[in-house]
């Protein structure tokens, strides 16, 4: 039986089928260690995917710091049917407590991370019969919050560059999304979680009664990485529990 979620205002289906087309493609994932990535790559594996896993500390197939220059990725294939771009940052502070510096690394890390990996891969996406792009942005662009200027400035360039670029490679048939996820149960959201209170608190701020789960993510980003989603494009996928379009 197939898995269903509810995204935006349709429905995704993620069934044999789609395991079967995903079977022996090449995708480059950056952050896959943990979190939201570490739930996109164990369902890739077992989807049948080749991942060539990317992180700081060296797990997968090489240490790479995305905040920073580098010349080349080492052990990329030649041929690139997804690329995942996972890295995130929780920072919230008030907007007078944010140092240019603060600024500055959350565009690093959210940002120039992302543009550098996509300048790595964009030759070897070109190759590929049906490539694809998953970005990760954050509810608090669509939904104006408090304290989230720092994030909500780098993730709203994410989804500038989302659409841009979709634009731009739709000759070369590279789809390029974005999922928007709300307050989801990773390593990098412990302390907004880290008491039975605020786990209430937080579900109760959702519609739908309860924060995410990695699981979550992992399955519309395995859909918008299959040719399940080959007419999807340009688009900011809201999977928040309901919090940015209800009341």
């Amino acid at each position: 039986m197939g898995l269903r979620k509810q995204i935006a205002h349709g429905l995704i289906y993620l069934s044999k089928e789609t395991c079967t087309q995903m079977r022996g493609k090449n995708i480059v994932l950056v952050g896959g260690n943990s979190g939201i990535g570490k739930a996109v790559a164990a369902q890739l594996q077992e989807n049948g995917a080749t991942i060539f896993s990317y992180s700081r500390t060296g797990e997968g197939t090489a240490a790479v710091d995305f905040s920073t220059d580098f010349e080349e990725l080492p052990g990329l294939p030649e041929i690139i049917d997804g690329v995942v771009y996972c890295p995130g940052t929780i920072n919230l502070k008030p907007f007078h407590r944010i140092s240019i510096a603060d600024f500055k690394q959350e565009m690093e890390v959210n940002f120039y991370g992302a543009i550098r990996l996509l300048q790595a891969c964009l030759k070897g996406l070109k190759k590929s019969s049906s490539p694809s792009v998953v970005l990760y942005s954050t509810v608090a662009v669509q939904t104006g919050m408090g304290f989230h200027a720092g994030i909500a400035s780098a993730k709203g360039a994410v989804e500038g560059l989302t659409r841009s670029l979709a634009a731009e490679w739709a000759p070369n048939k590279i789809r390029v999304n974005a999922i928007a996820p709300s307050l989801t149960e990773t390593p990098l959201a412990s302390a907004l979680l880290s008491t039975p209170e605020k786990k209430e608190a937080s579900d109760k701020r959702h519609p739908l009664g309860r924060v995410g789960t990695p699981e979550d993510i992992a399955e519309a980003t395995v859909f918008l990485l299959s040719p399940k989603s080959s007419w999807m494009t340009g688009q900011i996928i809201h999977l928040d529990g309901g919090m940015s379009h209800l009341k």
